[in-house]
């Protein structure tokens, strides 16, 4: 199997997966036979964001796109939609203002990344 062929297949699997697990983390968490108390499902939706990342990377990287672009847009949706998700929980009541220093963080990552592909 050709490395394109791969990437593609898991760039659509883990779409999948990020996809199910930001906007269905109970059903996502009950099929693993687990509770979903807010706090799985909060860490749910967080993976799902790093998923949908991983899924830009493998489907961007499968072209001719220069690697370091790939995972620097990659990387951009990863620590974006992860600052997103944090903001979406604390507004919700889910977690405390101590998520502010990560999403903080993970919009400072984001603006690095997005920069370096301005370069």
């Amino acid at each position: 199997m050709t490395f394109t062929t791969i990437a593609l297949i898991a760039a659509i699997a883990t779409l999948g997966l990020g996809l199910g697990f930001l906007f269905s983390s109970t059903s996502m968490l009950k099929q693993w036979g687990m509770q979903a108390p807010d706090e799985a499902k909060v860490m749910s939706r967080r993976n799902g964001a790093i998923y949908l990342g991983i899924s830009t990377i493998l489907f961007l990287a499968r072209t001719s796109m220069p690697t370091t672009e790939a995972i620097a847009i990659g990387g951009a949706v990863i620590t974006g939609l992860l600052a997103i998700t944090g903001l979406f929980e604390l507004k919700g009541g889910r977690v405390s203002k101590g998520i502010l220093i990560s999403t903080v963080v993970e919009t400072l990552i984001t603006i690095g990344f997005l920069t370096s592909l301005m370069n």
